[in-house]
């Protein structure tokens, strides 16, 4: 219970289904804020007042797990590591695959717990053998099925999702107030909770050491100087110092972050589109393709990597997001080389590695990766004209 109204909602749902149970709120934070500024920030103080508040009203047990360290560890150390290699990541994903769906998880399975609940917007299908897969939510606005993308098969079948099927957030408001949860109109957290600020490239300067370096075209000419190239995020426009102008005098967009070389690479807009994506971290939420009858693996290949997934699988028809609001656009995945590859019908502006693709076969969540490269739709030649 993160002292919202979602989760709260989902918790009256889960108790009104009948199941025993026991509202947890998370410390992420030895040194939590005592108090929020509208939709920024989450897990204050008031926001484990807020739930405490909610499961009294609902009569559950509360209690409080500190997974701060681990959340530090696994979240926000990241964090600054991925930005530090020239990556861009999403801690939304990181937070839902190794503390809410892992760490929590893993200490509810000890303790006897069968699953976790959450007030996310995503729906699970149950076919007849008992598998379960993972869908979108009724409420495509709301949709949040793409920062689920990275339950595995094991975390999907502990999981819980009573909004999933409810057609909008102001049903959910207009229950709890029903209910009498004073959470009812509380704003929605928006900002990556450990910047609640939202000032992250002042967040990263204080953690990692800048360093001076050339900001280049694509044919490696040097076309001004940074202070540091961990500050830059792919499709960035403003804030380059560019001391050469483009020979077009059009603006100039980054394309690519250099951490070996404290290079930032810059050029324009029409060579932030993509054709093509891949990551060797991919996971699979569900029955695998080969097991789904989406696909088969590919002969030439052979063996299977192991029990959960080929190694190699011919290509098959998806749709890949690679943000939370995002459109999903078609595309053709396949398994070669121990990577998840991804070959966009229409291509994508400003696909970072580090971002996270997730699969949909039709409204089902098939599965991620995080992306290790991208191949640009246009060649150095075009995109200089």
């Amino acid at each position: 219970m993160s002292g919202g109204v979602d989760s709260a909602v989902a918790a009256a749902r889960a108790v009104d289904a009948g199941h025993d149970v026991v509202g947890v709120h998370l410390a992420l934070s030895r040194m939590p804020g005592t108090l929020r500024t509208g939709s920024r920030g989450c897990c204050t103080i008031e926001d484990s007042l807020d739930a405490r508040r909610a499961a009294e009203l609902l009569g559950i047990p509360f209690y409080v797990w500190d997974f701060s360290e681990r959340f530090r560890a696994d979240v926000v150390d990241d964090f600054i590591a991925e930005y530090a290699a020239g990556r861009t990541p999403n801690p939304c994903m990181r937070c839902n695959e190794r503390i809410k769906f892992a760490a929590v998880l893993e200490k509810a399975l000890a303790l006897g717990f069968d699953a976790v609940a959450t007030g996310h917007y995503a729906h699970i299908v149950t076919d007849a053998a008992g598998n379960r897969e993972l869908h979108r939510a009724s409420d495509e606005a709301k949709d949040q099925s793409y920062v689920l993308g990275v339950l595995t098969t094991e975390q999907l079948a502990h999981a819980m999702f009573p909004l999933g099927t409810t057609p909008s957030k102001a049903v959910v408001r207009a229950e709890a107030a029903a209910r009498g949860l004073t959470v009812a109109q509380k704003p929605d957290s928006h900002d990556i909770c450990f910047i609640p600020d939202g000032d992250t490239r002042g967040w990263l300067a204080d953690r990692i050491e800048p360093a001076e370096g050339a900001i280049v075209d694509r044919s490696g000419a040097v076309v001004g100087a940074h202070d540091g190239a961990t500050s830059f995020t792919v499709g960035q426009r403003r804030g380059l110092n560019l001391g050469v102008p483009a020979p077009d005098g059009r603006p100039r967009f980054v394309l690519e972050v250099r951490p070996r070389t404290n290079e930032v690479v810059v050029g324009p807009r029409e060579a932030l589109a993509i054709r093509e994506l891949a990551g060797r971290r991919f996971t699979w939420a569900g029955l695998d393709p080969v097991a789904s009858g989406i696909t088969r693996a590919d002969p030439a290949v052979g063996a299977a990597a192991g029990p959960d997934a080929p190694d190699a699988l011919l290509p098959f028809d998806c749709h890949v997001q690679v943000r939370a609001h995002a459109d999903p656009v078609p595309a053709v995945a396949r398994v070669a080389g121990g990577e998840l590859v991804v070959e966009i019908s229409e291509p994508l502006l400003g696909v970072a590695p580090g971002q996270t693709a997730v699969i949909y076969v039709g409204t089902r969540v098939l599965g991620q990766c995080t992306i290790d490269r991208t191949v640009s739709a246009v060649p150095v030649e075009s995109a200089a004209l």
